[in-house]
């Protein structure tokens, strides 16, 4: 929760991490490269004062976490959206089991979503079926750009796909996080384009798809996609923490993604550990579109700011959300 001249704010982390890219865990120098990337990202666009080290920020601690996202970060509920990488991490980039164990000490705080790769199968598809009852996934993490064997990417619209999609609408896994946008050494810019999106959210109405990213840098391409899918979302890690370094660029993405998706289809996300939540919170709620662009883009009200960094989520994981909070419950229930 986050309070400012006594407004109150429910947040809700859409994009966090718990992430193993130490040396010891990269298998090659593609996870070498991977992890300076993402050092570069957090370099690039945090303040100086909340830079990490280079090995801190390779693999930080569970302690951490919880405190900088939960504790000072000002975060309500976050999301785990896990990023496998066996191609280029000895034990994967993402650390399950003390996600699992983290979910299951603070389940009113935390939401831990699967992932899945169509290139797994038939096999695969098993796998992840029991792993979600089990679970209880809600949503998934999908990078349609990860190598596999060979191959540097799949697409939404493979027939495999369709199965994977198919059995999340069977299971109730209803929130498909894909990341679509920035690419990350060594991985290929065109398999992160946004286009099979078109497609899968016409063909299966009954589930969301949260563009991670938000296609940057094809934001035109995604804005025309989401204003005519109903089930196609915003989300905004990376594009947050433009807020610092390049505020009228971001005052630009709040601009756009408002008027072609509007004020209910933006997800808040800090894509923790690259970025830290408090910052991103602290100045959003301060954030205002600069003046000379107020007659192209209007202004951001409280109430659409509470709606992006957590009614919007709670929304579509079905969170309760506290009274007294700006935007809530009566203007909740009417969105």
């Amino acid at each position: 929760m986050y309070e400012k001249d006594g407004r109150r704010f429910y947040v809700v982390d859409g994009h966090i991490h718990l992430w193993d890219g130490s040396p010891a865990n990269q298998r090659n120098k593609y996870g070498t490269g991977w992890i300076q990337c993402f050092y570069d990202y957090h370099k690039g666009l945090s303040p100086e004062e909340w830079l990490w080290s280079k090995d801190k920020f390779e693999r930080y601690e569970v302690d951490d976490l919880l405190r900088d996202v939960f504790e000072e970060g000002h975060v309500d509920v976050g999301i785990f959206l896990p990023t496998i990488l066996s191609e280029f991490f000895v034990n994967g980039f993402h650390r399950h089991e003390e996600a699992i164990a983290l979910r299951d000490a603070y389940p009113d705080k935390i939401i831990l979503n699967g992932a899945w790769d169509p290139r797994d199968g038939e096999a695969g598809l098993e796998r992840f079926e029991e792993e979600a009852r089990r679970l209880g996934y809600r949503g998934v993490k999908l990078y349609t750009a990860e190598w596999r064997d060979g191959s540097k990417g799949y697409s939404l619209t493979d027939p495999m796909s369709y199965r994977y999609l198919e059995k999340c609408q069977e299971l109730g896994v209803t929130n498909i996080h894909v990341h679509k946008g920035p690419t990350v050494w060594p991985l290929n810019r065109d398999a992160f384009d946004v286009h099979d999106i078109d497609d899968v959210a016409t063909a299966f109405p009954d589930l969301n798809f949260i563009v991670e990213h938000i296609g940057l840098p094809r934001l035109e391409d995604f804005c025309w996609i989401a204003t005519q899918e109903s089930n196609v979302y915003a989300g905004m890690a990376v594009a947050m923490p433009f807020i610092h370094g390049r505020p009228r660029y971001f005052a630009q993405i709040m601009g756009e993604l408002i008027y072609w998706l509007g004020e209910d289809k933006i997800l808040f996300a800090s894509d923790y550990a690259i970025w830290h939540p408090k910052w991103l919170v602290e100045k959003f709620v301060d954030f205002q579109i600069p003046a000379d662009m107020q007659s192209e883009y209007g202004t951001i009200s409280d109430e659409a700011k509470a709606k992006i960094l957590g009614l919007n989520a709670a929304r579509l994981y079905d969170l309760p959300v506290p009274d007294g909070v700006v935007g809530a419950p009566r203007h909740l229930a009417e969105v």
